[in-house]
């Protein structure tokens, strides 16, 4: 419980919630700042393009031959949480789909914080991992948020009674073509093809952080604004954060030791992998699913995560998954 507690007040105090929040007391003071679109759009282009140049970076670094299997495992756990979610959170009273369905994206995507407090507590126990396991972000991160936009816009195609193009296959092309989608796939094609590092370092991520903040300056008015769709659903949301990391996490340790039994995945790797899957998106996650399924409420799932599901995912799950594998792995 004293784990929790800090972890909770350490999320209280990053900058990214302090923006967030800024933007909230900004609303709710009546402030006339606003972020031109055009500025906006831009930042989001950004944010996406070094996120992803960042997934191509780490993919082609790694030794693909022994990441294949961990990998498809990692994106069928990414796939499973947002189906999950999809069927739980989306079906529960008065819970907007769109939000539902973001929220979902969200946690299916990865917190790379989170994965990093999973290292230095792996290599503070000794327990070792594959130089590649956190590569295996990508993989599960990029088709959590593709299938949450790809089911939002099913589902607006159905409710709006537009037939046009209501087939499968041509939502999830129309997905792939929106800004957000374009620009992430764009940044991991040049990781992966060529060597950016140097432009990635020198530009893209240098401005992340920044661009991040005022990203989230711009959600938190927004949230305050539509503050009131929630008042009635709230408690769902907070239920769902509380068991969702839980939960998620032991569908990708039983995912990681199916690839321990089949391919030799290491102990370290299992845990990262339960981890990354507990883990909910603080990076890729917001301004992807923002463009990409604009009707959802930031209030519902930015609060949903920062609040409730990645202090779980830090102080219970780390620790959690860790125990279970030196208990399972030294039977």
């Amino acid at each position: 419980m004293e784990s929790l507690a800090a972890s909770f007040v350490g999320q209280l105090q990053s900058a990214t919630l302090a923006f967030l929040i800024g933007g909230i007391v900004l609303a709710a003071s009546g402030s006339k700042l606003a972020i031109p679109d055009p500025v906006y759009r831009f930042i989001i282009f950004m944010l996406l393009m070094s996120v992803g140049l960042d997934g191509g970076i780490e993919i082609r670094e790694a030794n693909f031959s022994e990441l294949a299997l961990p990998a498809l495992f990692a994106a069928l756990t990414g796939c499973v949480i947002v189906l999950i979610g999809s069927v739980t959170l989306g079906r529960l009273p008065k819970v907007r789909r769109d939000d539902a369905l973001a929220t979902a994206g969200l946690f299916g995507a990865v917190s790379a914080s989170t994965l990093a407090a999973a290292m230095v507590a792996l290599d503070e126990r000794g327990i070792v991992f594959e130089a590649w396991a956190p590569a295996l972000y990508p993989f599960m991160d990029v088709p959590a948020l593709i299938l949450a936009i790809v089911l939002a816009n099913l589902h607006r195609k159905k409710t709006s009674g537009d037939s046009r193009s209501a087939g499968v296959g041509a939502i999830i092309a129309e997905s792939l073509r929106g800004s957000a989608l374009s620009a992430l796939l764009l940044g991991m094609a040049i990781g992966f093809l060529i060597q950016p590092q140097d432009l990635y370092e020198g530009f893209y991520d240098l401005l992340f952080r920044g661009f991040l903040s005022i990203l989230m300056l711009v959600l938190g008015m927004e949230a305050w604004s539509r503050l009131s769709e929630l008042r009635a659903v709230a408690q769902w949301y907070a239920a769902y954060a509380l068991v969702a990391p839980i939960l998620h996490g032991f569908i990708g340790f039983g995912f990681g030791y199916l690839a321990h039994v089949m391919v030799g995945f290491s102990p370290g790797g299992v845990v990262l992998l339960a981890v990354i899957a507990a883990s909910n998106s603080d990076i890729s996650g917001p301004p992807t699913l923002r463009a990409g399924i604009p009707g959802a409420n930031p209030s519902a799932f930015i609060g949903a995560s920062t609040s409730v599901g990645t202090p779980i995912a830090i102080a219970v799950c780390i620790p959690l998954f860790i125990a279970i594998a030196e208990f399972v792995f030294a039977a």
